[in-house]
């Protein structure tokens, strides 16, 4: 079993088919926004052998160290706006005037929740990027109104098909998301759309309060790194180490990248306790 942020459900679905083509195993999943299946874990003592996260820091802030000792970052994404031909001003939007674009009366923005989705919070820190790096005072305040209650989604998967039903006009959302659902999308400028490693330091200038489910918490800009691990308790290890080891090998980064999502050449290894497999596959 594995659980998989919405935004991997795609290329987490052909990695297991693969696998189970492969080896044999029986393979399940489920797919959701990444800190409500860490809490279904946390809260609900529900163990996955494997779980893939959108944000790797939901590891050392929810599932570390009791749930396990040690992840894998192992996939970059970025935030992109995306849209359809059908949305309201599509023939309009460009890189340049998508805020005005977007905040016009009529328009229907959507994003995920940020209590639920790292995707909730990392658009609210895109709008704090995209007020400092366009000097637009007050624009990131009037982009996070836009939003109402009523447009938040839980994850990934469900805003995408409110935008494919024509509920929503634009989304903001992972360009790897955009990518594999045939959506048109605006590239954000590197210093705003959390993509970037180079512009760490500058991300990290931007900050939000959202609530986590029990209280408020800061979260700070950062590039986007996906993260993977085998939780302590999960009842096929030896075949979660087989599954992490296809996934961040040749073939599993192959699958991940045609799917749009940009598989890192070596993951990064945090913690302690990594399966020596797998600690293999990250030296250099």
């Amino acid at each position: 079993m594995v659980y998989g942020a919405a935004s991997l459900a795609a290329p987490m679905r052909a990695a297991l088919d693969t696998f189970a083509r492969r080896t044999g195993a029986v393979v399940a999943e489920e797919h959701g926004a990444s800190l409500e299946l860490a809490r279904r874990i946390t809260e609900l003592h529900r163990v996955p052998d494997a779980i893939a996260l959108a944000d790797q820091e939901v590891f050392p802030e929810l599932l570390m160290p009791g749930v396990t000792s040690w992840y894998a970052a192992f996939a970059r994404n970025r935030m992109v706006i995306a849209y359809t031909d059908r949305s309201r001003y599509a023939a309009e939007i460009t890189a340049e005037n998508w805020r005005s674009v977007v905040l016009r009366s009529d328009a229907l923005l959507g994003r995920t929740d940020p209590a639920l989705a790292p995707a909730g919070y990392r658009a609210l820190l895109v709008y704090k990027l995209a007020e400092r790096f366009y000097r637009e005072p007050g624009i990131a305040a009037r982009l996070e109104t836009k939003t109402p209650p009523r447009l938040l989604r839980g994850n990934a998967a469900e805003l995408a098909a409110l935008l494919s039903a024509g509920e929503l006009d634009y989304i903001v959302e992972y360009e790897s998301l955009a990518r594999s659902q045939k959506f048109k999308f605006i590239q954000l400028p590197a210093e705003i759309d959390l993509g970037d490693p180079a512009h760490a330091a500058a991300y990290h200038g931007a900050s939000v309060r959202v609530w986590n489910g029990r209280d408020t918490v800061t979260r700070s800009g950062a590039p986007i790194l996906y993260g993977l691990s085998i939780p302590r308790g999960a009842p096929h290890p030896g075949a979660a180490v087989r599954f992490v080891e296809f996934l961040l090998g040749d073939v599993g980064k192959s699958i991940l990248r045609s799917a749009f999502v940009d598989a890192l050449d070596r993951p990064q290894m945090v913690g302690d306790s990594v399966p020596p497999v797998l600690r293999t596959i990250a030296a250099p």
